[in-house]
């Protein structure tokens, strides 16, 4: 059982699960994940939102503590995903007196997981942009996010205290304490936001803009530690992810994707060049490096190398599958470089071109790399004037 302060009259009550393998069933999560949830102890007492089935009993060992006797008076639904409101109609037959809290969309979706007969009418609390509610000393005013990342999420701002519960945003990968905001925030938490909520920028650029006329504390999320102390860090760079830009403009990402590693080794002969050249450099093996990791890096750089050899007459599906996320995610506003490989009929480049072509903003480099089968003179001539290319830039 693990309860820690947010502040004095504000509990967390969630639970790390460090089993976890694949969050959503398909991002690695090598350290696992925490499913947060919080309570506000005041004349009325209010429940955060709840957890992951797989941490129930764990979290209702924390909850009943913390309530010591009492009852909720509310619980509010910032997020109907299931690894936060899982356990929304089991708290509800728990606490039959409790009434729950959401806007019209958190309903309809609940309703969608546990049937409208879970909730009686005069139970629910519906709640719009701007509504407050007060418990006391404490008064939640409520702040909808739509599409960050759901249609229905609604963020919470305590404002005696200055606390925002955050929903998804300003998550992070990994099963964390509260008291570890010095750690390495931004390197799961950039994975988290670019693979979880990156395509909906614009969303997050509207949020920003409500935060920005709120005075903040303490960011509470249903993933990661509690942010505290100077939160200027974490704000710039959600501000850099949502619009897009890269977070280190003059890094180049060089990803290949390669059969027998003749491409992989022209790849790392580029990432050489470029190094040689002043370029600070990340290389990637798309067939050996989880997908959300490429991603990560090719949002962070300003310029990426695409190293493909042709299969079947396709892409191998390694960079097929990135830019499939990459496009799916609204990746643009960068350079990007091709080399091929084909013993006897190159395509990737073609390909590649073609699905980058459907992306904003990408400016694709004049010269193209082919290799047939291996590196030799001539290609080995194509991959200096694309790296004098590259460097230009």
């Amino acid at each position: 059982m693990t309860i820690r302060n947010v502040t004095d009259t504000i509990l967390a009550v969630g639970v790390d699960d460090a089993t976890l393998d694949l969050f959503e069933s398909q991002y690695p999560v090598p350290t696992g994940i925490s499913y947060n949830s919080y309570v506000i102890l005041d004349e009325k007492v209010a429940v955060m939102d709840t957890v992951d089935a797989r941490a129930t009993q764990f979290w209702l060992e924390n909850l009943t503590a913390a309530l010591n006797g009492r009852a909720p008076d509310y619980l509010v639904v910032s997020h109907v995903e299931s690894d936060h409101a899982a356990n929304a109609a089991a708290l509800a037959a728990r606490y039959p007196e409790m009434k729950v809290v959401g806007n019209a969309k958190t309903f309809a979706f609940l309703d969608q997981f546990f049937g409208p007969e879970f909730l009686a009418a005069d139970r629910r609390l519906t709640v719009k942009e701007g509504d407050t509610l007060p418990l006391g000393s404490h008064t939640l005013q409520f702040v909808l996010a739509p599409m960050v990342h759901w249609p229905e999420v609604m963020l919470s701002y305590e404002s005696s205290e200055k606390v925002l519960f955050s929903a998804d945003a300003f998550g992070r990968f990994g099963a964390v304490t509260l008291s570890d905001e010095n750690a390495d925030w931004a390197s799961e938490a950039r994975r988290y936001y670019l693979n979880i909520v990156g395509k909906y920028g614009p969303q997050v650029q509207a949020l920003l803009k409500k935060a920005a006329g709120l005075e903040i504390a303490a960011v509470c999320p249903l993933h990661g530690p509690v942010l505290t102390g100077d939160l200027s860090r974490y704000l710039s760079l959600y501000d850099i992810w949502s619009r897009y830009e890269a977070e280190e403009p003059e890094k180049i990402l060089v990803a290949s994707a390669s059969i027998h590693g003749h491409t992989r080794a022209a790849a790392h002969q580029m990432a050489d060049k470029l190094r040689a050249g002043g370029a600070k450099v990340v290389e990637i093996d798309l067939t050996r490096v989880d997908v959300s990791y490429a991603v990560t890096e090719a949002f962070r750089c300003g310029k990426t190398v695409l190293a493909c050899a042709t299969y079947d007459g396709q892409l191998f599906p390694p960079m097929e599958n990135l830019l499939a996320h990459l496009k799916s995610k609204n990746f643009q506003k960068r350079t990007i470089a091709l080399m091929e490989n084909g013993t006897w009929a190159p395509m990737a480049a073609k390909l590649m071109r073609t699905q980058l072509e459907g992306m904003k903003e990408i400016a694709l480099c004049e010269n193209v790399v082919t290799i047939r089968s291996a590196v030799n003179a001539a290609a080995e001539a194509q991959m200096d004037a694309l790296a004098a290319e590259l460097l230009a830039k």
